[in-house]
């Protein structure tokens, strides 16, 4: 599961949208070599309010560049407000995979404090495929419908027959609608594409603050370029060396921590209500009074996920949601946190293609060597662990078993010893990403001071802990780093 990126810039999205089709991205057509890449110039131009447009050439193969064959990438930044005081870009990502750094940095005045965006020119890309940079979508709105409402849950040979065609299908569409360009959509080369970003910025290293799955786009570029690296921030970790069944494991127990978290803040909620409201739904779904929809489990699912996402504003609406799921009354809610989370509108439309590229990057990122015999058998720990996400993600990356071009993996992250210190933030009650992982990529980074945020919710920064947030911006203005990792404790929690 992903974290949602901000849906807050989605209409300044689309007035940036309308005038950035057609900006050229370099002076000449012809990019047949790495180093005509490096030398296209960008062309930025005033796109809304203040935000200024471009779009940069990338070769599809690094490995066999060949003229012709490219992708064209969106940019969008907004400039440091001190010019005279500049220090360079700062380039962001919100996480995904397939969450759109466009759209992200759109948001600059949200994600990052005034004190950082006066210095900073703040600088979001789409990744190859992403929204505004040659989109592809392996479903059309009412396949992606049936494919993400679809029942998850395996319980026997039927459900997980119908698992397997639904996830065959999915693998097939993808590789139609990517074609020849399948098998390089993945995060080391998006890693690639941002080196090429870095130079043609001007800048001599790369300032980055990733987030969730941006931590391992982070992760990779530093692998690759180490003595590129400038001043990094990757909160919401990634552990890029840890197994596709302990990640699915370890995310399931997050989940499930982070409903026990919740739970205990309200305790006219309990888990085995819940557990009794979505055993309901396969035999009884709910149905809205105005909406030709119905609630299954997996929509319910993925409405719960996205309320445990923040503890300050996702925890106040879930607890109206599931309040009305118990009393098995009006789904409104919970269905309407369901279509947030995955970009669907009242009309039926996804307004992004993430949930399909989350399953094109994921199936080239990570390679899972067990069978589905292997899988179902690893099902037992996933139930005793996680009671309630772990029948879910079980199968998780089931349709990377019938995926039509091979994994990109990196095993060998020893770059990362030599990397100048960068900071790496994790939560203790992470749902997305577990607190470990945190713990794992700042031993990788070996020079890397880990902020620990005791709290709820998915990343730490930028979520009220002065402690966090007064560090990260020391760190962006100045070059200081605390003297050592610590702790910081949530400025406040929220009970309902």
């Amino acid at each position: 599961m992903r974290k949602k990126i901000l849906s807050t810039a989605l209409a300044l999205l689309f007035a940036v949208t309308s005038t950035i089709t057609g900006l050229a991205s370099a002076t000449g057509s012809t990019f047949a070599t790495l180093s005509d890449y490096q030398n296209q110039k960008l062309v930025w131009k005033d796109c809304n309010d203040g935000l200024q447009c471009a779009t940069m050439k990338v070769p599809v193969d690094y490995a066999q560049i060949t003229a012709g064959k490219s992708f064209t990438l969106f940019l969008l930044r907004h400039v440091a407000s001190k010019k005279a005081k500049r220090l360079g870009s700062l380039v962001v990502n919100p996480g995904g995979p397939g969450g759109s750094g466009v759209e992200y940095a759109a948001g600059w005045d949200s994600i990052i404090s005034h004190a950082v965006s006066d210095r900073y020119d703040i600088v979001g890309f789409d990744q190859r495929g992403v929204n505004l940079s040659e989109p592809i979508r392996c479903l059309t709105d009412s396949q992606e419908d049936a494919f993400l409402s679809a029942d998850g849950k395996v319980t026997d040979k039927a459900s997980l027959a119908s698992a397997i065609a639904s996830a065959k299908d999915f693998a097939n569409k993808c590789a139609l609608a990517a074609g020849s360009k399948l098998a390089h959509y993945s995060t080391q080369d998006g890693a690639r594409d941002m080196e090429l970003l870095r130079g043609l910025l001007g800048d001599t290293k790369l300032n980055y603050m990733g987030k969730s799955y941006g931590t391992y786009l982070g992760t990779l570029y530093a692998n690759l370029y180490p003595t590129h690296v400038g001043k990094m921030i990757l909160d919401g970790a990634i552990d890029p060396k840890e197994s596709v069944v302990n990640s699915n494991l370890d995310q399931a127990k997050g989940f499930e921590l982070a409903l026990t978290s919740f739970v205990a803040s309200n305790p006219s909620i309990t888990i085995s209500a819940i557990s009794r409201a979505l055993d309901k739904l396969p035999a009884n779904p709910l149905k809205p009074e105005s909406v030709k929809r119905t609630l299954t489990q997996s929509l319910a699912l993925t409405g719960i996920a996205f309320g445990l996402y923040d503890n300050q504003t996702g925890w106040p609406d879930l607890y109206t949601a599931l309040t009305a799921l118990i009393r098995y009354s009006s789904p409104t809610k919970l269905l309407a946190m369901a279509d947030d989370y995955n970009y669907r509108d009242s009309n039926g439309h996804f307004a992004s293609n993430q949930s399909d590229l989350q399953g094109v990057i994921s199936c080239l990122d990570f390679a899972d060597p067990r069978s589905i015999a292997q899988m179902s058998a690893d099902l037992p720990k996933f139930l005793k662990v996680a009671p309630t996400f772990g029948p879910y993600l079980g199968y998780a990356g089931l349709s990377c078993k019938f995926w039509k071009a091979p994994p990109v993996v990196t095993s060998n992250f020893t770059s990362l010893l030599s990397v100048t210190p960068i900071l790496v933030i994790g939560v203790t009650r992470d749902p997305a990403t577990p607190y470990q992982s945190a713990i794992a990529l700042h031993h990788y980074f070996a020079k890397s001071i880990l902020l620990t945020f005791d709290g709820d919710g998915h990343t730490g920064h930028n979520r009220g802990s002065s402690c966090i947030d007064t560090k990260v911006d020391s760190y962006l203005l100045t070059g200081a780093l605390p003297a050592a990792s610590l702790t910081c404790k949530a400025a406040n929690s929220r009970t309902i």
